[in-house]
């Protein structure tokens, strides 16, 4: 099923040497991991909408 696709990085780097990626957002005007949101603020962050120039046609 897969057989032609392209070799990612996933592919190629053993589990043992991968690590999580750390996720960082600005908040109230400073930034901050995600990982340090309560439950509440980590649904809000999901539920974030992200403005696109080419959607909105500035492009």
């Amino acid at each position: 099923m897969f057989q032609n696709r392209p070799a990612s990085a996933a592919d190629l780097i053993p589990q043992s040497e991968r690590q999580p990626c750390e996720v960082w957002t600005r908040v109230m005007g400073y930034h901050r991991p995600v990982s340090s949101f309560n439950l509440g603020k980590k649904g809000e962050f999901r539920e974030r909408l992200y403005f696109s120039e080419r959607a909105a046609g500035l492009e």
